[in-house]
């Protein structure tokens, strides 16, 4: 559908994970993430940050924006107790979601089973959470590799497809999005109800128009929603702050 770049900026902020995950983060900084959020020209999905953060994410966000924390996050290893730890710490501060690093090295070495039982623990120990898994599919070297990360993930309960963890050299791209939503449309027992995540190098309302695009193509306009798409970003606010006070010429779509 043709949209203006209004329109695309709109759909962008709604669905806008605000994210700091940074290794030097404060309870600050992430006070600041909250008034950022507050003083935005409209509603942003969730603010994303560290474990350790939750609380004070929770004391400071607006009105009806979620909380989302990190777990088995950056490295996405095989260490189930570690990924439970993360869970347990995300669930006792009362996040709303949670953002999950699937084991993609044990995947790329075969090891299908170990992969998927770290998914299924962490999904048993965060129900009610709105759960996230991170493919990391920049380091997943073939298509095939996408589709198997993420048909695991959906039949391990995971809520959203998620691309990258934005701390790898590549995040996420249209092809790797175009495999993940065709998985989630082509799994009956989801197709309607699960969605899709871009985080890594999404800055821009143009950047985040190819995955609109994207989105919409594969699972339809109406999952142009929070329910159903977040881009996750730090810098993509401040230009659609600019596209929306007109200070941009953004095109309306990247043409994807």
């Amino acid at each position: 559908m043709a949209r203006t770049v209004d329109e695309t900026a709109r759909i962008a902020l709604a669905c806008l994970d605000l994210t700091s995950l940074n290794d030097s983060d404060s309870e600050a900084d992430i006070v600041r993430l909250a008034e950022r959020a507050a003083a935005a020209p409209g509603r942003v999905a969730a603010l994303c940050v560290w474990p350790r953060f939750v609380r004070v994410a929770r004391s400071h966000a607006p009105t009806g924006v979620a909380v989302a924390a990190v777990a088995n996050f950056p490295e996405g290893g095989n260490d189930i107790e570690r990924a439970l730890r993360d869970t347990g710490e995300i669930v006792q501060a009362g996040a709303q979601e949670l953002d999950l690093v699937l084991p993609w090295r044990a995947l790329t070495t075969g090891d299908d089973k170990g992969c998927a039982a770290l998914l299924r623990a962490v999904r048993r120990a965060s129900e009610g959470l709105r759960l996230k898994v991170i493919l990391e599919s920049g380091e997943l070297a073939t298509p095939a590799l996408v589709v198997q990360a993420s048909r695991i993930a959906l039949a391990e309960g995971a809520d959203f497809l998620k691309t990258s963890t934005g701390k790898t050299p590549r995040g996420a791209t249209p092809e790797a999005a175009r495999v993940m939503l065709q998985a989630i449309a082509a799994d009956v027992r989801v197709a309607g109800r699960a969605g899709f995540k871009a985080s890594g190098g999404v800055r821009s309302v143009a950047d985040a128009s190819v995955y609109i695009d994207l989105v919409e193509r594969a699972l339809g306009a109406d999952a142009l929603v929070p329910a159903r798409f977040r881009i996750g970003a730090s810098g993509l606010l401040a230009d659609i702050e600019a596209v929306l006070a007109g200070r941009s010429n953004a095109p309306a779509a990247a043409g994807y």
